[in-house]
This record gives structure tokens, C-alpha cells and sequence, in this order.
């Protein structure tokens, strides 16, 4: 069954370059985001959580800079950090007469491979969201060097997705998705709705954008599509014409990757998966709490052995020694050691500085 925007419950939606910047005057299209910024107070209002995931920022700031391409690094870095600030201002003044407060979020590739920075990204995406914020995400161009970039915002928007456990992720393009072939070179090509699975047949379809100002082409699309679906989130490309969001969801062309599972599982899967650094044991209440879904607090474990930073994954043992489950622990190894046992009330006392109330959270752990 092709998957429901308005039946989501955690929207990621990208944002191209050629889409929000007017490539005759290097400016916002302040119009298509206001009506962007519709279609998100829309969903908004109707109990759907939404993270935006937009490129402009070195477009924007080569404008304003009087820069012509090809860019060193070093200019486009300029660029960026001179872009970035005129970037996030377009969505708060798009957003913010229609009720929904934004916030800047800037990330590298290192941030999502670092289990401890994606625990903490993961964190404060909850919190945005759980405050009813819409976090605007953009690759921190402005220090990210080519070993630590994501290198477009395709793969970014659905590695945010996955990051977040988002069950749908929308890549807002040039194009109304996925064809047999190039449709501007070949006429007989046939538009594909629905994808199951990304074989290498779907993979030989893939070509290139033709954008001047979109570093991401259909290639990196699937790349795109693969992350987000084996992290459980569907996947749709659709044309970015004006309100795309409610054009989608009233059943504009597209093309649907589906998702393999449903987020929590995926998560779950890839945390089981992981090879354990250490082991913390809990009491028999603690141990109740976690098969029903709770989180582990320190005051539940009685003894934490190994070495392990924040964000390695850790066994969890009940009173008898015997594995429950497993968990991205929130703490170092020897944090944890001078914090079991104690609510969490007190841990700001003992380490000297404020910590997590959870040693590992529920969604962060397979029981």
C-alpha cells in the first residue's frame, strides 16, 4: 500500500537549492516558500511532526558575495557561513506569521557516524519536536572539509530520518520521480509509482539532474531511498511545484520507495546487531521496568562492567546474570560506575554538571 503523508507521524521534507533560490537574482522565491511553509502549518495542525532538510546556503551567500563558480573550498565556505544566516531567516519569516516556531540545526558527517553526537542529535530532535518546533537542517558547510560531508542533502535528508525515526521522508525535486529512463531523452520512458525494492535494475535507471544550482541528482535519490527504507521511513520524490506537500497529499505524481518495516523495528534491529562494549546489571525492579518498556535509570543498576564511551552499545544483565537486552548506553563507562544506584535527581551533584534522567532510553534499547 503506496504510504499516506497526512497519515504520517514524523515528516522529513527536503528542500534543493534550484527550488528555493531564483537562479536569475540569487534570492529566495519568497513566494513557493510561503506556500511551503502552508503546506508544513498544515501538517502541523494536524498532529504531524516536520523536520526540513534545505540546501541554499552557499547558493545564497555566493549571491550576496558577488562570487562566480566554480568556488574554492574555501569560498564556499564563505559562502556558506554568509548564506546560513539569510537562509534561516527566510523560514522564520515564512514560518513564523503562521504560528510554528523553526530552529537551526547544522550537521556533518560525523555527527551521524559518532554514536555519541547522534545520541545527542537524536536527543534534541525529540525535544524540538516535542516542543512543537520545526527544525531546519542544513549540512554545516561552512567547516565540513570533503572527508566529513555528506556531499548533498538527499542522502542527508534520509540519514535525518533515519536519525529521528521519521516514517516518511520527501526529496522535493526538478522532477515527479522515478522513470524506466531519462524522460527528457527518451520518450518511450515510463514513470515508476511504486518501488519495493532497490535492485540493480532500479539502480541502472537513475540519471543525472540537470540543474545548474542541485549538487543531487537521481543517483543520489536512491541512494537516499535506500538509507531512509532500511531505517523503516518510505520514501517519495515528487515535483516541487507550488504547496508540493499538499500536492502530495492529494495524490500528486511520485514515486513511493517503501519502507522495510516500520522505524522502531529498524532501529531496534540495528541496535541488536551491534557488538557490545561493556555490561551493566539492574535490580529485579529495574528489571520489570525494562520489559515494560521503561527506560533504565541509574538508581535500577547494581554494577557496570567493561570500558565504553557515550552512545557504545552495552548488555543489559537482570539479577541472575542473564542477558535481557542490549542498549546505547548515555554515559562513559565510568560515569556510569559513579552514578549506579542514584536517582537521577542526584547525578548533577556527583559528576559536577548535569546528565541524561536515562542511563539508556527505551528507544534506544532491544529487550
Amino acid at each position: 500500500m503506496v504510504p499516506s503523508l497526512d497519515a504520517a507521524r514524523r515528516v522529513v521534507v527536503k528542500i534543493g537549492s534550484a527550488l528555493l533560490v531564483d537562479r536569475a537574482t540569487g534570492d529566495v522565491r519568497a513566494a513557493w516558500l510561503r506556500g511551503l511553509a502552508a503546506d508544513v502549518a498544515d501538517l502541523r495542525a494536524g498532529g504531524v511532526e516536520v523536520i526540513l532538510v534545505s540546501s541554499g546556503s552557499i547558493s545564497l551567500g555566493r549571491s550576496v558575495l558577488g562570487l562566480a563558480p566554480p568556488l574554492s573550498l574555501e569560498q564556499s565556505q564563505a559562502a556558506a557561513a554568509t548564506g546560513q544566516i539569510r537562509l534561516a531567516g527566510a523560514y522564520d519569516a515564512a514560518l513564523g506569521p503562521l504560528g510554528v516556531t523553526t530552529a537551526q540545526v547544522l550537521l556533518t558527517l560525523d555527527d551521524s557516524e559518532d554514536r555519541r553526537r547522534y545520541l545527542n542529535m537524536r536527543a534534541t530532535f525529540e525535544t524540538l519536536l516535542g516542543l512543537g518546533v520545526v527544525p531546519v537542517v542544513n549540512e554545516n558547510d561552512t567547516i565540513a572539509t570533503d572527508e566529513i560531508r555528506f556531499g548533498d542533502n538527499d542522502r542527508l535528508a534520509a540519514q535525518v530520518a533515519a536519525m529521528a525515526g521519521a516514517d516518511v521522508c520527501v526529496l522535493l525535486s526538478d522532477v515527479d520521480g522515478l522513470y524506466t529512463a531519462n524522460p527528457n531523452l527518451d520518450p518511450n520512458a515510463r514513470h515508476l509509482p511504486e518501488v519495493s525494492d532497490i535492485t540493480p535494475e532500479i539502480a541502472a535507471m537513475a540519471g543525472e539532474g540537470v540543474s545548474g544550482l542541485s549538487k543531487g541528482g537521481m543517483i543520489t535519490k536512491l541512494m537516499a531511498a535506500r538509507i531512509a527504507t532500511e531505517a523503516g521511513c518510505a520514501l517519495a520524490i515528487t515535483l516541487g511545484g507550488d504547496r508540493p506537500l499538499r500536492a502530495l497529499a492529494q495524490g500528486a505524481r511520485a514515486t513511493w520507495f517503501l519502507a522495510k518495516g516500520d522505524p522502531k523495528t529498524a532501529r531496534k534491529r540495528w541496535i541488536g546487531s551491534m557488538k557490545p562494549r561493556g555490561t551493566v546489571a539492574v535490580d529485579p525492579g529495574a528489571a520489570r521496568a525494562l520489559r515494560d518498556g521503561k527506560s533504565l535509570l541509574p538508581a535500577g543498576v547494581t554494577f557496570v562492567g567493561g570500558r565504553f564511551g557515550r552512545g557504545e552499545p552495552v548488555t543489559i544483565e537482570g539479577p541472575d546474570g542473564r542477558a535481557l537486552g542490549q542498549g546505547l548506553i548515555r554515559y562513559t563507562a565510568d560515569e556510569a560506575r559513579r552514578i549506579k544506584g542514584l536517582r537521577s535527581g542526584d547525578i548533577s551533584a556527583v559528576l559536577g554538571y548535569p546528565g541524561r534522567a536515562a542511563l539508556i532510553h527505551r528507544d534506544d534499547m532491544v529487550i
